[in-house]
This record gives C-alpha cells, structure tokens and sequence, in this order.
C-alpha cells in the first residue's frame, strides 16, 4: 500500500493537461507549453523548469526509483535457475522496458539456460508449448542459437502443427513470437508464423477485450520488429489490465517509463530550438518540417540514458538527410543537384560560393552540423569518427543524385541497378554510421572500419528500409515521375503491382532472416553495435507499416509522438 501511495503521488508529479483549442491542441506540463499544432516544441527557459526535466533534478524520485530497482533485481536473482518462474520474469522485464538496468543478470541467466539447453529442453513436458516457444525466442533474442528442431514435437507426420495447439492461447502467441526469429532453412518457423497468425486472428472476436487488443498488437508488431519505446509504452498498459500482474513490476516500469520520458522531453525541447534557430524550415518552405518525428526516430535507435549525446548527434543527422532527400527529390534543378554534389565532395566552406542562394543556407548548416559535432568529440578524443560520417554523408548524396539523374532522364533501371543505388538511397548506412558518432570508447575505429564495409546487417538493414518505403509510397512517386523499386520490379518482370508488392515483401522477408543470422553469436563487433543497425530496420517497418507516416505525420505518427513524448502512464 505505501507503495502505492507513493507511486500515486510521483505521477502527480508527472502531470500532464491537454486542452483542444480549436483543433489546435496545445499541451501543458505545469503551465508550461510542450507542442502546439503537432510540431513546435517550446519550453520556459527558467532555470527551475529545466531543472525539474533533468534525471537528477528530484533526490526522492530518484532513491523511490533506485529501491524498486533493487527490488526487481532480487526477484530476477531469487527466482530458481532454468524455471519457467525465471524465463517468465525475464521476459516480463524485457517487455515491460526495465530490462536495461538488469543487462548482466539477464545474460547470465539466459547463458546458463543455453549452456544445458539440450539436457534442459528434453525434461520439458512435450505438450508445453509456453515453456519451449518462450526459452526458444528469449535465447534467440539474446544472441544464443538454439536449433528450431525443438519445435518437431507439436507436428505431425507430415510436419503441419497439431491442431490441438489452438486451444493453448498463451503458448500459440509464443509460437507466433518465436517464429519472427527464424533465419533461412527454417521451414518449421516459417510455418509457426502462418499457422499462429491464421489461428490467432480466428480468436480474437472470441477473447476478453484486453487480451484481443494485446494479441491484435502482436500480429501488427511482433516483438522482434518493434520499436523499444512504443511496445514499451504500450505492454505496460496492457500489463496494467492483467489481474495477475507484479505490482512492483508494474510501479518500476511506470516509474522508470515517466522518468526516462521527462529526459528525452528535455532533449527533444534543446533539439527543437536548435531547429527554429536554425531556421531551415521557413528558409527553405519545401522541405517536411518534421524535427519532433526525427527525434523519435533517434529514440527508436536508442532510448538509454548514457546515449543522450548519440540521440543529439543523430536528430540532426536525421534532419539534414531529410533536407537533402528534399532538395533532391523535389526541388533542385538537375544543373543545381550537380553543383550541391560537387560542392559536398569538395566539403570546403568555400564551396558554396558556387550554389544558389537557397543551397548556400543548406550546405552551410551542414558543414556547421559537423563541426559542432567535431567539437564535442573532441573533448574525449572521438573527433576522427567525423570523418566517416562525412565520406558516408558523400556516399548519400551520390545516390540521390543518381536518382535525380534518372528521374530527369526518365530512366526506369534494372531492379538490380536500382537496389545497388538503393541500399545508399535508403540513407541506412549513412544513419548507421552516424549513430556511432556520440556512442562511448567501444565505438573504435575498428568498428568504423566495419561499417564502412557493408557488413551483411546493414545491407539487410538497408534493403528492408528502402523497400518498404517504395511499396508505401509506389503510387505518389510514380504521379511526380519518380523511380521506386515496385516499378523497377514491375517493368523488369512484367507484372502487376500487387504482384511485385508479393515478391519485393519476400525479398524483405529474407532480409529479416539475415538481420536475424548476423544477430547471433559469435559477432563480429559487440551486440550493442549491432542494435542501431537492427532498429533502423524496425523504425523503418514502424513507419512504413500502412503508410509513409513520417511524409504525412500528422496522421497515426503524431498519436505516438504524443504517446511516447507527452502523456505520461498514469496509475
């Protein structure tokens, strides 16, 4: 109860009032404005309002947070080794978001799980679906490779799953789980994921309404292609509404979720007069003025405290390859695109007495973007990772401008001419190198080095972003005279859309695999390396579910913006 009672008194702290003006929804925390209109940021520059966003700014928030912090953990060292009770918890956690605050007991557990996984495994009661889908995914999750083989059991002779599993609701969403973690030659998860997502969806008009909206998000969003933050903020509402829910679970995430919120509202509101100072967006008119969805997107890359200044380095970074997709896609003259590329090789100040006017603003904010950033860097001996943003920066350029060359040329090239182009188009590895720049000592020029070369993950990282977006955006592309790998894939082949939508989603599936392959020990680079590779990809699935939703923001993406950012969980 005293729990309780403080709990109710920290969200308090966190309160947020919303008042529709007029459509124009205005946002206040302690009569201090957040967003007007979707997309200005504003914030009072007291320095007791600034405080009060801060971590540290609140020394009994912080020790209530600490003592439950420790309390989770007991529970996650106490729970009996390779039980249910234990991989339950974990998983808990994980969903819940805490899971980063526990890294090292969660691996230990998960490792001792994998190091007697076949001994293990053979004691489980073949009919247990949960325990045996759950230990698969959590162990493949973490980077341990468990063969799919353990899945035989729930067959038949002619390898199709028992129909006798659909009565199991728990287990067959673990299944559905487990099966997203599949890499190539996996037919038996290939088939888990169709079986699953058939039966599941049949349920659902027959389930309580909290469990149809869970499993309805699952089949959206599952969990190995969700975005840290959103599935977050979501599961804990979904926990909340589960009568047999851990209430210190529940009070840690709700806490740990609103605390971390303030934090990334702090940066977002620095990010954002950053922007209006900057004053690109009312310089230059026709490029999407989207700095609050940009920061999102660096939050989908990494939410955790120690990477605040890689979530800065990275929003700008994201702003400026939106400007320059702009410029390129929908502005410059071919003649001004080939000054702006030349002008970005040479990457000298001087350069830009050669551009137009409105070139000028642009390339010289970003040639400042970059010094700024060699400037923080500096300060710990980092600044060499600037010079491989930039050669990844000119690299970017060049495939828009081979874009623009075809569009002006009215060139529609080989799917495979496109897709060589593409994986730079899709700005992934650019992004990708770029999330390094603010990262700690683990970020070597070793690590640089790999990037740099195109490893697997990143190529597979890339193709799923650039295609996704094309089947989204295929129609409103193809009214402007653009090239998208739908029509490549249309015109090289000689089919319909729908059917080069069927055969560019399975070349994306197969991208999955890989990314899901280059997961798993042993890795070439530490596992936290590969995580902005791997969440590019999910952001870019997010976004490019049903729609280009970060083009027309102002559709679901702001309800998530106001999700993640603004509405605070409440008790």
């Amino acid at each position: 109860m005293e729990v309780e009672v403080k709990l109710l008194l920290m969200l308090k702290y966190f309160g947020v009032y919303i008042n529709d003006n007029g459509g124009n929804c205005e946002i206040y925390e302690g009569g201090r404005e957040i967003i007007v209109g979707d997309e200005y940021c504003g914030v009072d520059e007291s320095e007791g309002e600034i405080a009060n966003l801060q971590w540290g700014a609140n020394e009994w928030l912080e020790k209530e947070h600490e003592d439950l912090k420790e309390k989770v953990r007991k529970m996650l060292v106490m729970a009996p080794s390779k039980s249910l009770q234990k991989l339950d918890l974990i998983n808990t956690i994980q969903l819940l978001g805490g899971a980063y605050h526990f890294e090292n007991e969660i691996e230990e557990s998960l490792r001792n799980i994998y190091n007697s996984y076949e001994e293990w495994i053979g004691e489980i009661d073949e009919s247990d679906l949960h325990v045996v889908a759950l230990s698969f995914r959590l162990l493949r999750q973490q980077g341990f490779y468990v063969s799919s083989d353990v899945f035989r059991k729930f067959t038949n002779d002619q390898g199709n799953y028992n129909k006798a599993l659909i009565r199991d609701i728990h287990g067959l969403l673990c299944l559905y789980e487990a099966g997203y973690f599949r890499v190539h030659d996996e037919k038996i998860l290939d088939e888990a994921v169709n079986f699953t997502t058939t039966h599941l969806k049949i349920m659902l008009p027959k389930l309580s309404n909290s469990l149809s909206m869970q499993i309805n998000n699952a089949l959206k969003y599952p969990i190995n292609k969700a975005v840290a933050r959103i599935a977050t903020r979501k599961y804990i509402s979904f926990y909340q509404k589960d009568k047999s829910s851990d209430q210190v679970l529940l009070n840690f995430a709700t806490l740990d979720f609103n605390i971390l919120q303030k934090m990334h509202k702090r940066e977002l509101c620095d990010i954002t007069r950053w922007w209006k100072e900057l004053n690109l967006a009312k310089a230059l008119p026709f490029i999407r003025d989207r700095v609050v969805e940009l920061y999102s997107w660096s939050l989908g890359v990494y939410f955790e405290p120690q990477y605040k200044l890689a979530r800065k380095i990275l929003t700008k970074a994201f702003c400026f390859v939106s400007i320059t997709d702009d410029i390129y896609d929908t502005y410059g003259t071919l003649y001004e695109l080939t000054l702006l590329t030349n002008a970005i090789e040479r990457w000298n100040i001087d350069a830009a007495q050669e551009l137009p006017s409105y070139m000028k603003l642009y390339y010289t904010a970003l040639l400042d973007v970059y010094t700024e950033a060699e400037k923080d860097l500096a300060k710990e001996n980092k600044s060499f990772r600037v010079n491989y943003a930039i050669l990844a920066k000119k690299k970017l350029v060049r495939a828009y401008f081979q874009e623009a060359k075809w569009y002006h040329g009215k060139k529609v090239p080989t799917m495979e001419e496109y897709m060589k182009n593409g994986i730079q188009s899709s700005s992934i590895p650019y992004l990708c190198t770029a999330s390094l720049l603010g990262m700690g000592i683990e970020a070597t020029e070793e690590a640089y080095d790999w990037i740099a070369n195109e490893p697997p993950i990143l190529i597979a990282s890339a193709i799923t972003g650039r295609l996704s977006n094309d089947i989204v955006s295929h129609e409103r592309e193809i009214e402007r005279g653009d090239v998208t790998g739908v029509q490549c894939y249309m015109n090289e082949y000689g089919v319909t859309k729908e059917e080069a939508n069927v055969e560019i989603k399975k070349i994306i599936l197969n991208c999955w695999k890989d990314l899901n392959r280059q997961c798993l020990k042993p890795t070439r680079v530490p596992r936290f390396l590969l995580m902005p590779v791997l969440n590019l990809a999910r952001m870019c699935q997010f976004v490019y579910t049903d729609e280009d939703a970060y083009t027309f923001s102002k559709n679901n993406y702001r309800d998530v913006v106001f999700m993640v950012l603004v509405d605070p969980i409440k008790a």
